[in-house]
């Protein structure tokens, strides 16, 4: 569904956006289950890897993602490809 690295001073991603539409479901909220499933993994890799407790990390990533959302650091780039039809 999400492919995402950091190169040459930037973040890439490949999104697989349609899947969940064309599986009768509501596209925008499954993927909302899909990054708070990826946030709880990334809280649980923290509390394992360096102890920090998972809903503390749970909390700072959310703060961040609003702060983020409200006032970005820098401008989204790119565009969106619809694949090979």
């Amino acid at each position: 569904m999400l492919s995402a690295w950091i190169a040459e001073q930037g973040q890439h991603c490949t999104i697989n956006v349609g899947l969940w539409q064309d599986n009768g479901r509501n596209e925008a909220p499954a993927w909302g289950i899909f990054l708070a499933d990826t946030i709880r993994h990334i809280a649980n890799a923290l509390q394992e890897q360096y102890g920090q407790p998972a809903p503390d990390s749970i909390s700072a990533i959310l703060e961040s993602l609003h702060n983020e959302l409200g006032d970005p650091t820098s401008a989204v780039q790119g565009g969106f490809s619809h694949g090979h039809g």
